[in-house]
């Protein structure tokens, strides 16, 4: 059996992070990696790019059911931080939007610089190497399919359940368990909404329709664009909302962001009033994409009479459903798709400032096995940086 001063399970953003922070510090750290590779994550994130982080990441841009835990690490380690460590291995990023950064070339860059960090830091790597059990004596030990290993502190850094291909497992929350924590429901989270059966039905044929809208769910309002998919509906501000959804709640759609109801209908009356012999469907096209005109003058039975012949009642329903157009999702489409996982290991159990349970002495938990999930944009990246730094400077 080896003895370190700390094994890190789980070679992802957070568990590289704490491992080369501890490994500074002079501690004798083992990383175990169940993957062949390192990364995966990291590697498909950002179209391959990786948005390795957000300039605007706050408290306020994560969920969690203790909603002030992330403060102190994210207040300790900035964005501005993980930029510097960026700049110094010379790997040239730009701001895409809304503060999301990336890299000009490839996400290998970061796995690449968190490897080096990590091996000039001191930290033995094990790849490949699948932990079967972990037990507390006066040491953790894992048995591994590499050997056993001890050491007076654990840090589990094995993310959540989102992304199968890319290796997620349970893990972490299992090793949660054994130990007496407790877990905070998961679910797949900035993932792409599914139509019920009726809304499938009603927007049927409409698949890779694109356009700006503000979607809403439960209090929490996004503007960026929307996708028509096959199935539901995708696109960055879906996959936002769907961190705040929960089964059975309704999405509020608003296509038209960029005017209000009142001004809509104005503009609708100012039409009417020019005598206008278009149909509704094709002004509304100049506004937005025609498939969408065509499929809500057919939802809200707006006839094919010239505008000039429309009734206000019926000008005035059209109008509504596209400012608010309501539905009740099916479901997500799930982990397979999930860009992360919602909820985890309650953070009551944790400290905040060092990641550490308060019921067992020496185990840590970091990243996305937390309950602390972030907006899509680099958020949850930060979250990984700031929490496996935390529990770098304290293991």
């Amino acid at each position: 059996m080896q003895i370190f001063d700390v094994i890190v399970i789980g070679a992802g953003a957070a568990g590289m992070m704490c491992a080369m922070q501890a490994g500074r510090r002079g501690r004798r750290i083992i990383l175990l990696e169940h993957a062949s590779v390192i990364g995966k994550k990291l590697r498909i994130s950002g179209g391959g790019r990786c948005n390795f982080t957000n300039l605007n990441a706050g408290p306020e841009h994560y969920v969690s059911a203790n909603p002030d835990f992330c403060r102190s690490a994210l207040s300790r380690y900035t964005p501005e931080d993980f930029i510097a460590l960026v700049r110094a291995h010379g790997i040239a990023f730009h701001e895409k939007t809304l503060g999301q950064l990336f890299c000009d070339h490839s996400a290998q860059q970061i796995i690449d610089m968190l490897v080096e960090q990590c091996r000039t830091a001191g930290v033995t790597m094990r790849l490949d190497c699948r932990v079967r059990t972990v037990e507390k004596t006066h040491h953790f030990i894992a048995k591994t399919t590499q050997g056993d290993y001890a050491a007076p502190s654990l840090v589990i850094a094995t993310g959540g359940l989102s992304l199968p291909k890319a290796g997620a497992t349970d893990f972490g929350y299992r090793i949660a368990k054994q130990f007496g924590l407790r877990i905070i429901e998961t679910a797949p989270a900035l993932d792409a909404f599914v139509f019920a059966a009726q809304d499938a039905q009603c927007f049927e044929g409409l698949a890779g329709v694109s356009m700006p809208a503000i979607v809403s769910c439960n209090g929490a309002s996004f503007r960026e664009a929307i996708l028509l998919t096959h199935t539901g509906l995708s696109g960055p501000a879906a996959l936002q909302a769907s961190l705040y959804w929960r089964s059975g709640d309704m999405v509020h759609v608003d296509l038209l962001p960029e005017t209000t109801l009142e001004a809509l209908m104005r503009w609708f009356a100012q039409q009417q009033s020019s005598g206008s012999r278009a149909e509704i469907k094709t002004l509304l096209a100049e506004r937005v994409p025609q498939r969408i005109a065509e499929r809500f003058c057919e939802l809200h039975r707006v006839t094919k009479k010239p505008l000039a012949q429309q009734s206000a009642e019926a000008i005035t329903a059209l109008c509504r459903g596209l400012k608010d157009w309501r539905f009740t999702p099916r479901s997500t489409v799930g982990y397979r798709t999930a860009e992360v996982t919602r909820g985890g290991v309650d953070t009551r159990e944790l400290s905040s400032k060092t990641m550490e349970s308060h019921k067992v002495p020496g185990l840590y938990f970091i990243g996305e096995v937390v309950d602390v999930t972030g907006w899509l944009g680099g958020y949850n990246f930060q979250w990984a940086w700031a929490s496996g730094w935390a529990a770098g400077q304290a293991v």
